[in-house]
């Protein structure tokens, strides 16, 4: 079975991007077979896969809008290990166009059901606000990852992103649920760090991975040589982390579907 997953978060900077490169490239690693999608118009997770998003044959926006199908949009085995559908300025403009389409709040589900069958795992990178663009990315996934850091504007900010996946849920996709909190840019010896990490476990339980992503000089430039931080320097602390979560990750829905059979 395939699993869909959108990395997002309202909050800016919160390692959106970087979570979804690194992880795809540690899954790809683990010989998972793993398409990401770039559902941002900046671009970024297309140029940290190594890919210049200003020579795109088709994007993310000709799949939106039906001027290209996601077969026709994909990029096989990008510099990163993983096949992607990148993205650039011109996803701006699909919004807009959204709005005229029919059932325009499925179009990426509705693109991702023609391949989907041939991935293990399809990561999903949103632009930091809720539009049209991550209601599709939510209404096509099985799951959400929230990449946060521990500081108290993200608890804030994490309650207003859970309350929209519950609508999404509600009204667009049942299916729907959050697969895990990640804790990035951790710096275990800043005491309100602490403190957050320990009101977000408290809180959210088994839904926040044991994974945390440090604050790592590697991850912050890989992205300028097109590279996750796994092909950049493997022995980061960075790379190591990322590799971590994607075992847990793959262990937790593994534990999942089992409890799912016996129940």
């Amino acid at each position: 079975m395939t699993i869909i997953l959108t990395i997002t978060n309202q909050k800016g900077g919160v390692g959106k991007t970087t979570t979804c490169v690194n992880l795809a490239a540690s899954l790809a690693v683990m010989k998972k077979r793993v398409l990401m999608v770039d559902m941002d118009p900046q671009g970024n997770a297309t140029m940290g896969s190594g890919v210049d998003k200003h020579h795109l044959k088709n994007s993310v926006y000709e799949v939106l809008t039906g001027d290209a199908t996601m077969e026709e949009s994909i990029i096989k085995k990008a510099p990163a290990g993983y096949d992607l559908v990148g993205s650039n300025g011109d996803l701006t403009a699909a919004e807009v166009e959204l709005l005229q389409l029919p059932r325009r709040e499925f179009r990426m589900k509705m693109a991702l059901e023609a391949v989907q069958d041939q991935y293990d795992f399809v990561l999903i990178d949103n632009p930091p606000s809720l539009n049209l663009l991550t209601v599709n990315a939510l209404a096509a996934s099985s799951g959400v990852i929230i990449p946060m850091q521990c500081e108290y504007y993200a608890l804030e900010g994490i309650s207003s992103l859970i309350g929209t996946i519950n609508k999404i849920n509600k009204r667009l996709n049942p299916s729907l649920k959050i697969e895990g909190i990640l804790r990035t840019m951790f710096d275990p010896r800043m005491s309100l760090t602490k403190d957050v990490s320990e009101h977000l476990v408290e809180y959210f339980g088994d839904q926040v991975y044991r994974t945390v992503i440090p604050r790592n000089v590697r991850l912050a430039e890989a992205p300028s040589h097109g590279l996750p931080a796994l092909m950049y320097d493997k022995n980061s602390r960075g790379a190591i982390a990322y590799l971590a979560l994607a075992g847990e990750l793959i262990r937790k829905i593994g534990q999942n579907e089992k409890q799912e059979q016996e129940g």
